[in-house]
């Protein structure tokens, strides 16, 4: 490719219609999909890739943790397949983690080649996170779901059904996942008439040149931001629990920074584990990038630039960069702690960057089984939000995802029209926020009725064992615990069977305050107390 001179006016407006194509990809996605998990929780994400697999863009709405599942794909099909055997038309599909297809089973990404004037020139890929795994065993990844390497599900055009039908016989419910799959093929075509009309309006050399240049742009804003940042060593660890372990564990970090690089040390972490908690390398760099780019400027293009001054080091066979057969399911737990990791050992350096622990979970519920009234059967998965942790000048939100999820929430009347389950309390906690002269954010409660038999239900949390921790004088939230009807049987390990009118009831964590309590005014205390944030007796000790 020739040397092009670029405009920096044309560099902002090729840069914007990238980004508008991958949102466009998401929004077609949403709208096409057929299960609630998608079309309703928005449990996907697109991206577009240069034709030598860096990202060039992803869609705002997104989850950060979707990364790790985008990360390696056009990496692994490029060391797949040789190029002449990519061809226009094609369509890749793969979920395994430990081939390049994903982070955990359900993230099935798609992608496909773009070819301008038979050259190829980029890539499209779409992830969409199927709700068809939740009743499995979790001791290795070979109970989890099927693993699909990267492989072709449209050749040249023309889909091969056998895998096609392979896949769909290892669901739960087939008629969902080919719907969805059809979505995600929707998106990718969208992709590939965008860019073709970008190349054709600008020419393809120039569109290259651009991606390249957004590449180098987001490095130099990256490294201008890490320069801001006092060099130094700055260590961390956080206590980490979930259903399926007996004991906590002890989760470290040190990060180093030197002028305009960062090391991100990962040494001396738990051997992985025969849980669904491990994490694979792409899941690990996928929360890295996201802590990074939210400490240090959180307007920079999510593109493969800001990796550059990066170095992450963690040791193979470690509970954060698994080996398989490691089952990985659950593994947004884990890099919710990374998260918090990270924002606690840089909190010296950047206080005003910072916020107190959030609820750190990726609280999943999977509830699974017949529904006889329907004369079908269902897998209801959601993930629900919990505190967000105080900032430097404002108090946390309630009730929201954090970190690593970015999903929405499935409405009540959503769920109770698709499954045979009943909403039956849906709120805040009180108290459940760290006190601070900021508040930390509150916990949800839902409660869930299960109105046929033999209901299958998989939690899925962290924090029942330890609380999100406040800053700079900030206390901590509460812990998230799950409660069951006094007639169901309790949970082992997070799972257990519901009969109708028995119900699960799942209080996730709230999150830490910042700065000293007794800073807090009293009008804002009273507000709380009034508002069912906090009861009178906190407001009580928090003037104490």
């Amino acid at each position: 490719m020739t040397a092009v001179e670029l405009d920096p006016v044309l560099v902002e407006v090729v840069g914007s219609a990238l980004s508008t194509i991958v949102e466009e990809m998401s929004e077609t996605l949403v709208k096409a999909a057929y299960s609630p998990n998608i079309k309703e929780r928005r449990d996907c994400t697109a991206s577009l890739f240069d034709a030598e697999g860096q990202a060039i863009a992803q869609d705002e709405g997104g989850s950060p943790l979707h990364l790790g599942s985008l990360m390696g794909i056009v990496a692994a099909l490029r060391e797949r397949y040789a190029l002449e055997q990519i061809r226009p038309g094609d369509v890749f599909i793969g979920n395994d983690p430990y081939t390049g297809g994903g982070s955990h089973l359900p993230d099935i990404v798609l992608a496909t080649p773009i070819f301008i004037e038979g050259e190829l020139t980029a890539w499209a890929a779409t992830l969409a996170h199927h709700a068809d795994f939740g009743d499995r065993g979790h001791a290795h990844i070979f109970q989890e779901a099927i693993r699909i390497p990267p492989v072709h599900l449209v050749r040249e055009g023309a889909r091969q059904e056998e895998l096609l039908q392979l896949i769909l016989l290892n669901c739960q419910v087939p008629d969902e996942r080919i719907a969805d799959l059809r979505a995600q093929e929707a998106a990718l075509r969208v992709a590939v008439a965008r860019y073709g009309e970008l190349c054709e309006r600008h020419g393809a050399d120039v569109v290259r040149a651009i991606g390249a240049e957004l590449l180098d742009y987001t490095e130099r804003r990256t490294r201008a931001a890490i320069a801001e940042f006092p060099d130094g060593e700055y260590l961390f660890e956080d206590r980490f629990d979930c259903p399926e372990l007996d004991d906590e564990l002890t989760l470290r970090v040190r990060i180093v920074v030197r002028g305009d690089e960062m090391l991100f040390d990962f040494a001396g972490n738990p051997p992985q584990v025969r849980a669904s908690v491990n994490v694979v390398w792409t899941g690990l760099y996928a929360a890295v990038y996201y802590t990074i780019k939210t400490l240090i400027d959180p307007d920079i293009a999510p593109n493969a630039g800001l990796y550059r001054p990066v170095t992450i080091e963690a040791p193979e066979g470690s509970i954060i960069n698994c080996s398989a057969p490691a089952a990985v399911n659950g593994r947004s737990e884990t890099c919710q702690r990374i998260v918090d990791l990270i924002q606690g050992a840089l909190a010296p350096a950047v206080p005003e960057r910072v916020t107190g622990a959030s609820n750190g979970a990726n609280t999943g519920v999977h509830f699974s089984g017949h529904d006889r009234a329907r004369g079908r059967d269902f897998v209801y998965l959601e993930t629900i939000g919990g505190g967000s942790g105080a900032r430097y000048n404002k108090d946390g939100l309630d009730g929201v995802q954090v970190h690593m999820t970015n999903t929405s929430n499935l409405p009540v009347e959503s769920l109770e029209t698709e499954y045979p389950l009943m909403v039956e309390a849906y709120e805040f906690i009180e108290d459940s926020g760290g006190t601070g002269e900021y508040r930390g954010g509150m916990g949800i409660r839902r409660r869930i009725r299960v109105e046929a038999e033999d209901v299958h239900f998989w939690l899925d949390t962290s924090r029942q064992k330890s609380q999100p921790w406040g800053v700079f004088g900030g206390g901590p939230g509460a812990s998230a615990r799950c409660l069951l009807s006094e007639d169901a049987t309790p949970i082992d390990h997070g799972y257990t069977v519901l009969q109708p009118g028995q119900w699960a009831s799942i209080e996730t964590a709230g999150a830490g305050g910042y700065g000293d309590p007794a800073a807090r005014p009293d009008a804002a205390i009273e507000a709380d107390v009034r508002d069912g944030r906090m009861s009178k007796e906190t407001a009580r000790k928090h003037r104490s």
